[in-house]
């Protein structure tokens, strides 16, 4: 039986394995080329992981804004739907693979209000 996730290493495996998976996609790609390009790809996990840990462990490490920085990608790499149905699938794939438990229902939860929070802020539902 898969464990759940129970610690702050448990979310590094997952950010890790989950971006393993984004890096190869084409259509995901273009929003990670500036950070690959500039070898911070390792700062990013561990700052996606302090995200993470925030939520699911109710710690206070993380301390940016994650929606102004969507918000700034979003300027130069265009978010459609698509993208965000690539994200979760890919999310929920990784801590399935891994995971389970009422932290990874929890985590999985969080990534889909996250994910629509976003679209609804970047307009790209229709009335």
């Amino acid at each position: 039986m898969k464990p759940d996730i129970s610690s702050r290493k448990d979310i590094k495996l997952i950010i890790t394995k989950f971006y393993d998976k984004l890096l190869v996609d084409e259509k995901m790609i273009p929003f990670f080329t500036d950070i690959v390009a500039k070898n911070q790809l390792e700062h990013h996990l561990e700052i996606i992981t302090d995200f993470w840990n925030d939520i699911i462990f109710d710690t206070t490490t993380y301390s940016n804004n994650v929606m102004k920085k969507h918000l700034d990608i979003n300027v130069f790499v265009t978010f459609k739907k698509e993208h965000f149905a690539l994200w979760v699938s890919y999310f929920f794939n990784t801590i399935d693979t891994y995971f389970l438990g009422d932290n990874s229902e929890r985590m999985k939860a969080r990534a889909q209000s996250i994910a629509t929070v976003m679209q609804l802020k970047l307009n790209l539902y229709t009335t």
